[in-house]
């Protein structure tokens, strides 16, 4: 898979924040160009996800996909809007509160599957601060975290711990070796503050 460019993911940036303020009615701030969008590498499929966060560097909406099925630039537009309207954490974004959310936007690899996922080789193969990690368990338990995540959870037991809770699973789950795991990396462009 190919990497996209500072340009590249600063219009995926500008894209984003252009959906969200179609959506509010606003006049678009940095409007993009189709022709930009038309860009074969941002036709590429890949799994997108779009975070919004305050000026205070807080969740205000996290939406995206871990699978390639749409091009990044139709998965960054639909993620946009359903990080702003659909994540059911919070309320909607409204129009006066824009001014003040951060967009950022990740564009992921394909998840590699970790295998055998036993505590000891899942402490040995995570990479901090690089890997985003999927979890899935029983009965359609699944939940994953971005590689940003690790800055707010940097110790590997405690990053796990929560992601067993985010699935809805006890915090220490993990180290039964009856979960599967699978890691992905992120490029990651966001507004500056």
């Amino acid at each position: 898979m190919n990497r996209l460019s500072q340009k590249q993911g600063h219009l995926l940036v500008r894209l984003a924040r252009q959906r969200i303020e179609e959506q509010l009615g606003l006049e678009p701030t940095a409007p993009v160009a189709e022709a930009d969008l038309r860009d074969p590498a941002l036709q590429e499929h890949r799994g997108v996800f779009v975070t919004l966060h305050t000026e205070n560097k807080e969740l205000r909406g996290c939406i995206g996909s871990l699978v390639a099925g749409e091009s990044i630039v139709d998965g960054v537009g639909r993620h946009a809007l359903n990080a702003a309207f659909d994540d059911h954490r919070f309320s909607p974004v409204a129009p006066a509160e824009l001014a003040h959310i951060q967009v950022e936007v990740s564009v992921l690899t394909n998840p590699e599957p970790l295998e055998p996922a036993d505590e000891a080789n899942l402490l040995h193969r995570l990479r901090p601060g690089r890997d985003g990690v999927i979890l899935q368990g029983p009965g359609g338990a699944s939940a994953t975290f971005l590689p940003q995540v690790w800055h707010q959870l940097p110790v590997p037991e405690q990053f796990l711990g929560h992601l067993c809770r985010k699935a809805g699973l006890a915090e220490q789950a993990w180290r039964a070796g009856t979960l599967r795991f699978s890691v992905y990396q992120v490029q990651s462009f966001e507004e500056p503050l």
